[in-house]
């Protein structure tokens, strides 16, 4: 594949993170790809405007266009990744392939009931006790290049209910038979909540693989920031050319 023949890649971020969760991947593919990230409704500078994953799609959709290459390689990373399948089902036009990482399970059934009592508590804490909490731990555990322009995006508690109210319950392995462009499914090998479902949503797609980075957790893209950015340009330059 040729630069030209490059697709541009568009990066959808997680749970009460902004488009800042992606700095390094953009610090690293911007040489070779059209590369932008966005932030989702009520997330980032988009903290104002309510969720839904009809916005959130309109977003993602906004974002492959203002590159003006055509479709996009979307990656996203847990409710960016729902969010990402709800994008792929509904503009295939637009997608040239879709990276899940930590977005590889199902949210319907048992397994979500966490994530609805947790969803419950966390308006119940004060959002600036919640941001101080965050800082430490991202501080404690990653560089400050890795993790200084998340910290500076902020975090989208307020909207951490809405979202997950909307995503659990809606998502499954068969949510794959609407996406037609290939599929890398990119998990942390110590993801075990969000990889439970990474083979169910693998065999429900002809062109969907699995690629593990190794000892990270579900932050994958923190933990290991070279590598993630290494799957994601192999798996880039795997996609077919766009006619």
């Amino acid at each position: 594949m040729t630069a030209a023949d490059a697709p541009p890649i568009i990066f959808v971020h997680g749970t009460r993170f902004s488009a800042g969760q992606w700095s390094s991947q953009l610090a690293a593919l911007q040489a070779d790809f059209q590369v932008a990230a966005v932030d989702l409704p009520g997330h980032g500078a988009r903290a104002a405007q309510p969720w839904s994953l009809d916005a959130a799609t309109e977003i993602i959709g906004a974002a492959v266009d203002s590159l003006d290459r055509g479709p996009a390689l979307v990656v996203g990373h847990s409710l960016g990744g729902y969010a990402s399948l709800e994008f792929a089902r509904r503009c295939p036009e637009q997608l040239r392939g879709l990276v899940l990482a930590g977005a590889s399970a199902s949210t319907r059934g048992p397994w979500a009931t966490p994530y609805r009592w947790g969803a419950g508590l966390v308006p119940r804490i004060p959002a600036d006790r919640l941001a101080r909490w965050n800082d430490r731990l991202l501080r404690r555990l990653y560089p400050p290049e890795v993790v200084d322009a998340t910290i500076r995006g902020g975090y989208a508690f307020h909207t951490l209910t809405a979202a997950w109210g909307e995503v659990l319950g809606r998502f499954d392995a068969d949510a794959m038979r609407h996406v037609a462009a290939p599929v890398l499914i990119l998990n942390g090998e110590k993801d075990t909540v969000f990889r439970s479902g990474e083979k169910d949503f693998v065999q429900a797609h002809p062109h969907a693989r699995i690629e593990l980075i190794p000892r990270a957790r579900h932050l994958a893209n923190f933990d290991d920031p070279a590598a993630f950015t290494d799957a994601v340009r192999r798996f880039a330059l795997q996609l077919p050319a766009h006619a």
